[in-house]
């Protein structure tokens, strides 16, 4: 099997070396975040390097995740817009279309317009677009990255008291810099250099919250077993807690309701299916595949649930951007704990176990004779999208970390900001999403059955700002660092603002900022926003509603 995700990619022992000039900003990530940074560094006139543990730009974006979360489009600004503008002109040449027409394809998304012709952008899109549109701002911005590179995250952070000198990557190559980006959707570089940070979810008492914390007897959107017409036992035998749990239930207690705890939002990835025979590849059955681990899923079926296909959502050319959906879906619930803080050798062994249960859940659907005959016909309908992830058995690169680490910054977002209960100081842009956090654990309730925990969904109170603050670390941490993405907030609050256009939104701050701070002979803490604002301004960013 070829390379299973990014983490597997990493190779040790090359030549040590020293990054040929210190550069003015060092950014660490291959994310679209990173990218953006980059971009808008270079722009401001300043050398810049990216350090990327990925082969291929784009993280998520590029991914799978190409039926883009938006929210409200028009808080959408500066570079973030220019990247779908980017899509806009791609899917504006009658070439881009292979399998379809645009005119067959027509408006689809997210109840607006997937194309948008007064404004020039498009916000659906394949994966590799997403990863072109990358690898092109890079190169026409002339940035050098440095691919496959890993950071040594034991010896890798060298400091002068607060502040980084360099990092240093397995491979041994050092890359010296003035200020630093960690864009990376686990915060390596901000774990490394010291930096507090959080993982799990907070109890409600820590910041005066109501969704945060162990939400037992919560039951939003159809993620759980309520949404079932029957009610299923846990049980291998149904009803008999002596003949154990079936695979991919947890015996161990939820929790009390507003507790924290280490749980973390399930992971998955996002995928790129089609039904087009000339480009389908038929879901491969995977190294390890047990039919067991699958059995709670048959006992849903056989309730005559019938939404498996709930999330195949359309994007151009007859494909996919396949989301988990219902009670048991492609989300891996309880088998990600460990990855935030986990060495990579941890993190390979999660990824591995997330692509063996997820290609399992496919070649289980599409093969298994046990499962209703319509559900199996749908399925074999679809396979993997042959001219997507190439290198990778037509298989996502990325895995959908919704949430790692976050960092504990000058200032912590949380729901109160996104329900508008307590202002957001110094807006550098806007999320929109609503609190969208999918289920941390699955548990036997008191009465014996089987159900799921962690899943919300809570309409924000419109477009919100996010603080500067929670940005930075504490001064005393790091003075000349940034964290766009694993960024201080809250697990709930965390919930909207982790959608890839904020993410390319507070990457282009993150660089602005470093940039500014730096002119000025600044810790990244003492730049004032009277100063940071108008730039923003300038260069398109949305920082209230209008």
């Amino acid at each position: 099997m070829k390379s299973l995700s990014r983490a597997i990619l990493f190779l040790l022992g090359s030549t040590s070396c020293l990054w040929s000039a210190e550069s003015d900003i060092v950014i660490y990530g291959g994310t679209a975040s990173a990218v953006i940074a980059a971009v808008q560094a270079k722009r401001m006139g300043k050398s810049v390097v990216v350090v990327s543990p990925d082969q291929h730009l784009g993280g998520l974006s590029s991914g799978g995740l190409g039926f883009t979360d938006t929210g409200d489009k028009s808080v959408i600004g500066g570079l973030a817009r220019e990247f779908y503008h980017r899509v806009w002109l791609h899917y504006d040449k009658p070439e881009a279309w292979k399998q379809q027409t645009k005119a067959q394809y027509g408006n689809k998304g997210q109840g607006t317009p997937a194309i948008d012709g007064e404004q020039r952008t498009m916000w659906i899109f394949e994966p590799h677009v997403a990863e072109q549109i990358c690898e092109d701002f890079l190169r026409e911005n002339d940035i050098p990255i440095e691919r496959d590179a890993w950071l040594d995250r034991t010896h890798g952070v060298k400091k002068d008291g607060a502040r980084i000198v360099s990092i240093t990557t397995l491979g041994g190559k050092t890359f010296a810099g003035k200020m630093f980006i960690d864009a990376t959707y686990e915060g390596d570089l901000m774990a490394a250099a010291k930096v507090d940070y959080h993982v799990g979810r907070e109890a409600t008492s820590v910041y005066g919250e109501k969704w945060n914390g162990v939400q037992v007897g919560v039951l939003h959107h159809t993620h759980h077993f309520g949404a079932v017409k029957e009610k299923i036992s846990p049980y291998v035998i149904p009803g008999d807690p002596g003949s154990g749990l079936l695979p991919h239930i947890s015996a161990d207690p939820p929790g009390e309701y507003g507790a924290g705890d280490h749980r973390v939002q399930a992971y998955c990835f996002r995928m790129c299916l089609t039904d087009q025979e000339n480009n389908k590849v038929p879901f491969p059955k995977p190294d390890g595949y047990d039919a067991s681990q699958y059995e709670l899923f048959l006992r849903v079926l056989q309730t005559g649930w019938r939404e498996a296909f709930g999330k195949f959502d359309p994007i151009p050319n007859h494909k996919t951007d396949t989301n988990n959906h219902g009670p048991f879906s492609t989300d891996n619930i309880g088998f990600n704990y460990r990855y935030p803080d986990g060495t990579y050798e941890d993190r390979r062994a999660i990824l591995r176990e997330h692509h063996t249960y997820q290609q399992g859940w496919l070649w289980f659907l599409a093969n298994d004779p046990r499962v209703p005959a319509e559900v199996q016909q749908e399925m074999r309908r679809w396979g993997l999208a042959k001219d997507e992830f190439t290198d990778n058995g037509n298989w996502s690169r990325q895995l959908y970390i919704r949430e790692a680490r976050r960092m504990i910054g000058t200032y912590v977002m949380t729901e109160n900001n996104l329900l508008r209960k307590r202002p957001t100081p110094d807006s550098i842009g806007m999320g929109s999403y609503g609190i969208d956090s999918h289920n941390v654990q699955r548990y036997v309730t008191p009465e014996g059955l089987v159900q799921n925990e962690g899943d919300i969904g809570v309409p924000t109170a419109g477009p919100y700002g996010i603080a500067y603050g929670s940005l930075v670390p504490k001064r005393d941490q790091c003075e000349n660092l940034l964290v766009p993405v694993c960024l201080s907030s809250s697990h709930i609050a965390f919930g909207s603002i982790r959608m890839e256009p904020v993410f390319m939104i507070l990457g282009q701050t993150a660089a602005t900022a470093a940039a500014l701070a730096l002119d000025a002979h600044q810790p990244v803490q003492d730049l004032p926003y009277e100063k940071l604002r108008p730039r923003l301004l300038n260069d398109g960013q949305i920082l209230e509603i209008p």
